[in-house]
């Protein structure tokens, strides 16, 4: 992964900022003895706000951008005269972008859609200044309220691909020959295991100037769940594709008995997987004549669409659009919310670890000092004597 620019995810330290505090001024001028308390309200803290943007791909510029602070809010001043606002820090995202709580594992927020804005972390409302105590009994109030406090969090941004058709197979299947094949997509291709190790998009064309988004996801093999080979990983991929396409190898030993493990490695994954759409691919078919087509098609999972394909001679390929057009377009296959669960914690320091996100960031800062002679928190009865 050192070479590859697919960066899907990343932990950073997010503050907002703190609110302005309210003005304890009171009115001097001339001809105007009993002025009273004038003083402003504080500015809010700045937000900090995820936007989605479809020209990222990737959540590469933000593994060397850790900190995302926004502005705090400035002080009240004379004359009911308010504090500026904090900047709001704007965190540019692709969409499909998760975001937990690094401590907890908790499910924060989710951004799907270009120009979506969720707001992470809210800024401290600005205090109140001493113009709004002011009573017939207490008419020169030497107190305002101070600004709420920011608030801070350290995140974990996870990108989950958004695909209509995901690959799911061993090592070796033939995911990545089919996606070139059927796309414009160049992904590596090699005659060993865990060639692809980085998930990949490409646009499949179909009649009419219709298409469709197919994900080439890295190989999974028995136990990716638990976090063997790599499919830990990138499982969490599978979770944004409105329908998979598993692929089996003609050659292999017992088709069904392998389609039942990857089955059952998006079971243990994530039960909800299993509720998407599935048809079956059966490829290097170029191997078989149809006697043997004849003879495998009954040892098939039943209740699942299924197809003989060949990538390298195109057997079988417009067989296999016109089957994931029609599955794509049923109306039993709309996508729907996907219910993130929390994160383990324990597992969730096991991926930090693997992905080399496992250190602490910590940001020091230093408290604003105001220079304000007429900043007073602490309340002062005193007598407004008429002259």
């Amino acid at each position: 992964m050192a070479e590859s620019n697919f960066v899907d995810y990343v932990k950073i330290y997010c503050r907002s900022g703190k609110g302005g505090r309210g003005s304890t001024h009171m009115r001097r001028e001339k001809y105007c003895p009993n002025g009273g308390p004038d003083g402003g309200d504080g500015g809010r803290g700045g937000h900090i706000i995820l936007r989605g943007n479809r020209n990222y791909w990737t959540l590469l510029h933000l593994k060397y951008d850790r900190h995302a602070m926004a502005g705090h809010g400035e002080s009240g001043s004379k004359g009911r005269s308010f504090g500026k606002d904090g900047a709001d820090k704007i965190i540019e995202v692709p969409c499909g972008t998760v975001v937990y709580n690094a401590e907890t594992g908790e499910y924060l927020c989710d951004v799907t859609e270009d120009g979506q804005e969720v707001i992470l972390l809210k800024g401290g409302r600005g205090g109140q200044g001493n113009w709004h105590f002011k009573t017939a009994t207490r008419q020169a109030p030497r107190f305002a309220q101070p600004g709420e406090p920011m608030q801070e969090m350290t995140v974990i941004m996870e990108l989950k691909l958004l695909a209509d058709v995901g690959l799911v197979g061993f090592p070796n299947a033939g995911k990545s020959t089919l996606l070139s094949s059927i796309s414009a997509a160049k992904p590596k291709i090699a005659d060993y295991p865990f060639t692809t190790l980085e998930p990949n998009l490409g646009i499949v064309s179909y009649h009419g100037g219709k298409s469709f988004v197919m994900a080439d996801i890295p190989g999974i093999i028995e136990g990716a769940s638990q976090g063997k080979g790599l499919g830990l990983r990138f499982l969490r991929h599978i979770e944004r594709n409105s329908l998979l396409l598993f692929m089996v190898p003609a050659d292999s030993d017992d088709i069904r008995k392998e389609y039942e493990v990857l089955l059952n490695e998006l079971r243990t994954f994530n039960p909800e997987m299993l509720d998407k759409q599935r048809v079956l691919a059966v490829t290097k078919s170029d191997m078989l004549d149809q006697e043997l087509m004849d003879e495998i098609e009954p040892t098939l999972p039943e209740g699942i669409p299924h197809v003989f394909i060949s990538s390298v001679s195109g057997l079988g390929i417009s067989v296999l659009k016109d089957i994931l057009w029609e599955e794509l377009n049923k109306e039993s296959n709309k996508i729907e919310d996907i219910v993130h669960r929390p994160k383990d914690v324990t597992r969730l320091q096991q991926e930090l670890k693997d992905m080399g996100e496992d250190e602490d960031i910590v940001y020091e800062y230093e408290e604003d000092v105001d220079d304000d002679d007429d900043i007073d928190y602490e309340y002062e009865e005193e007598d407004w004597e008429e002259k």
